[in-house]
C-alpha cells in the first residue's frame, strides 16, 4: 500500500512541476491535461482507498518513508499515517479539488484580459495558476498523511505559500497584493503559536511521531511548567497549537485574512474555503485528540473561540453585497460550527461537518464563479436578480447549496450541523452553555444572510443594465458539470455517513474522547435511523430559528423586494450604527492597521530616524568623517614649514623619552 499511498501525494505534485516549468512549450491545453489527470488519479487512489476502510477492512498504515536526519535521538521523517481519518480527509481533499480543476477550464478561459497588455506577469498565467491549484492538493495531501510533526508543519506553510501565491494571482492589482500580504503575515501570528507547540513537544517528549508523543502524552498530563506563574503543560502545548488553527482556520481574532481571499479567482476561493487550507486547522485539532483530551481548559478555550466566531462572523454577511463575500463570511461562520465542535470533543461530529460543507460550500463558490462570467465580473449582488430564468442548472445548484448551508432537513448540513448544536448542548466543558446559545441562533443567521444572497441574485427584476442582460445565458459544461457533481453529495452524502461517523464510531481509533468527554453518546444512545434523526431535528429550537430566518429573508427579499427594489439599503439605513459596526467588521481591520501595522510603521520610522540617520549615518559614517576632518585641521598647524619649529619638537620629544627613560 506504500506505493499507492505515494502516487497519491505524488501525482498532483508532478502535474504541478509539468505545468509550472514548462507550461509554456506544452501550451494550455496539455497544461490542464496534466494537472488535471495528476489529480484525478489521486481522488481515484483515495476513494479506492475510502472504499477499503469502509467494506474491505483495509487496515490503517503507520510508515516512515524517508529519514531526513538523526539529532540527539530524535527522528526527522518523511512517513505516512493512513487511517480512517486520513482516508476520509484525502477523499474530500481530492474530489472537490478534481472538481475545482474541471471548473478552472472554463473560469480562466479569458485570462488573459484579466493583465495588462504590458504585463510579463500576465504570459502563461493559464497554465502557472493550474500549477498552482496542483500544487496546493500536494501541500494539504502531505499535511492529512503525515505522522509526524515535522511533515505536518512542512504541509502547513506549504498551504499557506501556495495561498499566498493564489490570493495575489493577478499580481497587477494592488488590492490582490494586499489581500496575500494580509493573509501570510495573519498566518504567520498562528504559525509563530503552530510552531511553539511542536517545539514544546519535542522538548518534553523528544520525540516527533504521533504514535509516540500520544503513547507517553498520560505520564505527562499532571505535568507543570514554570510559565505565567505555574500552567499545565498539556494546556500550553494544546493552547499553542490551537493557535496555529485559529489562523489557518480563520478563528476570532485571526480570521481577518479570509473574507480579503476573495481578491483570488474563484476557484481558489472555493478551493481554501472548502477542502483546503482552512480545514488543516480543524483536522489538525481532530488528530491531536488525545492530548486535547488531557486539558478541559484548552477544550473551553476551543469551545468559546469557535461559538463566538459562528454567531459574530456570521452576523455580517448580512450586510455583504459582493456575492464572493458573502459565501466567504458564511465560511468563517461554519469553521466556527466545526471548532465548537472540537471544543465539545465532539470531534466525529466536527470532521462529518467538515466534510459536508466542503462539499456544499465548493458547490455555493463555484455557483457565485458562474453567476460572475455570466454577469461579465460583476460580483455586487445589488446588480444582478432574477438570473434564475437565464441560468437554470447554476440556479438550481446554487439552492441545494443553499439549503444544505442552512441545515434545511434531508441536505446534508442538517445532519452534520443539528449533530453539532446537540453535541455542545450535552458537553459539560465549562462555556458550552453560552457556546450552545451562540451557535442555535446562529441557525437564524445562516438562513437570513443566505437567502438573502440567493433571493438578490436569482429573483425578482433584473438589475443590470440592459448590455450585460441581452448576454446573459448558462456558463459552459465545464463550469456546470462540477457544479452537478458537487450538488449530489451536498444533497445525499449526509444519509449515509451520520450512523457510520456518529453512531457506530467509524473512525475508531483515529480520534480520542474520554468517557466522562463524550458529547455524543446521547445521540448514539437514543438512535433510531435518519429518518427519526430528522423527525427530532424538526421539533429543536435550531430548527425552528433555521425556517424563522428562512420565512424571514423570503418575506423581505423576495416579497417586499419585489415592490420595492431599495427595501435591502433602506433596511440597513435603518439599523444604522448596528449597520456600520458590521460593515467595519466589528473595528478588526481597523485595529489591526492602526495598532499593529501603523505600530510596525511606527517603530520602522523610529529606527530609521534614530538607529539608521541619527547612530549610523550621523554619528558613525558622517561623524567618523566629520571626526577626521577634525583631527587633520587641528594637526595641519603643527606642519608650519620652519626648521626650528621641527627642532624644537624635535629636543621637546627627546627630553620627554629619556624623563621617561629615567623615571621607570
Amino acid at each position: 500500500m506504500q506505493s499507492i499511498y505515494l502516487l497519491i501525494v505524488l501525482a498532483p505534485l508532478v502535474g504541478a512541476i509539468v505545468a509550472g516549468f514548462f507550461g509554456g512549450r506544452i501550451g494550455r491545453v496539455n497544461a490542464h491535461r496534466v494537472t488535471i489527470a495528476g489529480v484525478g488519479l489521486s481522488a481515484v487512489l483515495s476513494l479506492a482507498v475510502l472504499v477499503g476502510f469502509m467494506w474491505l477492512d483495509l487496515q490503517s498504515f503507520n510508515g516512515t518513508v524517508y529519514t531526513w536526519m538523526v539529532a540527539d535521538g530524535m527522528h526527522f521523517e518523511i512517513g505516512f499515517l493512513v487511517d480512517r481519518l486520513t482516508a476520509l480527509m484525502m477523499a474530500t481533499v481530492t474530489f472537490v479539488s478534481l472538481m475545482v480543476h474541471i471548473y478552472t477550464i472554463g473560469y480562466m478561459a479569458d485570462d488573459e484580459h484579466n493583465w495588462p497588455h504590458e504585463s510579463l506577469a500576465g504570459r502563461n498565467s493559464y497554465q502557472r495558476f493550474f500549477a498552482y491549484i496542483s500544487l496546493f492538493t500536494f501541500s494539504m495531501l502531505m499535511l492529512v498523511m503525515s505522522n509526524n510533526f515535522m511533515q505536518l508543519f512542512f504541509g502547513w506553510e506549504a498551504v499557506g505559500l501556495v495561498s499566498y501565491l493564489l490570493i495575489g494571482f493577478w499580481s497587477t492589482r494592488e488590492s490582490a497584493i494586499f489581500a496575500n500580504l494580509k493573509a501570510f503575515l495573519v498566518n504567520r501570528v498562528g504559525d509563530f503559536g503552530f510552531i511553539l507547540g511542536i517545539a514544546a513537544i519535542g522538548m518534553y517528549f523528544g520525540s516527533m511521531d504521533y504514535a509516540e508523543v500520544f503513547a507517553k502524552a498520560p505520564e505527562l498530563a499532571e505535568t507543570q511548567i514554570a510559565v505565567f506563574g505555574g500552567v499545565s503543560l498539556m494546556t500550553l502545548i494544546c493552547i499553542l497549537l490551537f493557535i496555529g488553527a485559529m489562523g489557518k482556520s480563520a478563528q476570532v481574532p485571526l480570521h481577518v485574512w479570509l473574507p480579503d481571499s476573495m481578491e483570488g479567482p474563484t476557484p481558489i476561493s472555493a478551493l481554501i474555503h472548502a477542502a483546503t487550507m482552512v480545514t488543516a486547522g480543524i483536522f489538525m485539532v481532530a488528530r491531536m485528540s488525545p492530548l486535547f483530551e488531557l486539558s478541559t481548559t484548552a477544550l473551553s478555550f476551543v469551545l468559546l473561540v469557535g461559538a463566538i466566531t459562528a454567531f459574530f462572523m456570521g452576523l455580517i454577511g448580512l450586510v455583504q453585497n459582493d456575492i464572493k463575500r458573502v459565501v466567504a463570511y458564511s465560511t468563517l461562520s461554519q469553521l466556527g460550527y466545526m471548532t465548537a465542535a472540537l471544543g465539545a470533543s465532539a470531534y466525529a461530529a466536527g470532521i462529518f461537518h467538515l466534510m459536508t460543507h466542503a462539499f456544499f460550500k465548493a458547490l455555493l463558490f463555484l455557483a457565485a464563479g458562474s453567476v460572475i462570467i455570466a454577469m461579465h465580473h460583476d460580483q455586487d449582488i445589488r446588480n444582478m436578480g432574477g438570473l434564475r430564468k437565464y441560468m437554470r442548472i447554476t440556479w438550481i445548484t446554487a439552492l441545494i447549496g443553499s439549503l444544505a448551508l442552512i441545515a434545511f432537513p434531508g441536505f446534508s448540513g442538517f445532519f452534520s450541523k443539528d449533530a453539532i448544536i446537540e453535541a455542545v448542548g450535552d458537553s459539560h466543558v465549562f462555556g458550552s452553555g453560552i457556546a450552545w446559545l451562540l451557535l442555535t441562533v446562529g441557525a437564524f443567521v445562516t438562513a437570513l444572510y443566505s437567502f438573502r444572497m440567493y433571493y438578490l441574485v436569482f429573483h425578482g427584476k433584473p438589475r443590470m443594465d440592459e448590455h450585460t442582460r441581452h448576454h446573459l445565458h448558462e456558463t459552459p459544461w465545464v463550469v456546470t458539470v462540477p457544479l452537478i457533481a458537487l450538488a449530489i453529495p451536498s444533497i445525499f452524502i449526509g444519509w449515509f455517513t451520520v450512523e457510520p461517523l456518529l453512531v457506530n464510531n467509524w473512525l475508531g481509533d483515529a480520534i480520542y474522547v474520554k468517557p466522562e468527554h463524550d458529547s455524543l453518546h446521547h445521540l448514539a444512545e437514543h438512535w433510531h435511523g435518519q429518518l427519526a434523526f430528522i423527525a427530532h431535528g424538526m421539533t429543536a429550537l435550531p430548527f425552528w430559528l433555521a425556517m424563522a430566518g428562512l420565512a424571514l429573508a423570503t418575506f423581505v427579499w423576495f416579497f417586499l423586494h419585489q415592490k420595492n427594489p431599495d427595501i435591502d439599503a433602506r433596511l440597513q439605513r435603518a439599523a444604522g450604527p448596528l449597520t456600520r459596526l458590521l460593515d467595519n467588521k466589528y473595528g478588526f481591520d481597523d485595529f489591526n492597521q492602526k495598532v499593529f501595522a501603523g505600530g510596525g510603521r511606527g517603530l520602522g520610522q523610529l529606527l530609521w530616524q534614530a538607529g539608521d540617520r541619527a547612530l549610523i549615518d550621523g554619528a558613525v559614517v558622517n561623524g567618523s568623517a566629520r571626526m577626521v576632518g577634525y583631527v587633520a585641521g587641528v594637526m595641519r598647524h603643527l606642519q608650519t614649514g620652519y626648521l626650528y619649529h621641527y627642532a624644537i619638537a624635535m629636543i621637546v620629544g627627546l627630553v620627554a623619552l629619556l624623563t621617561l627613560f629615567v623615571a621607570l
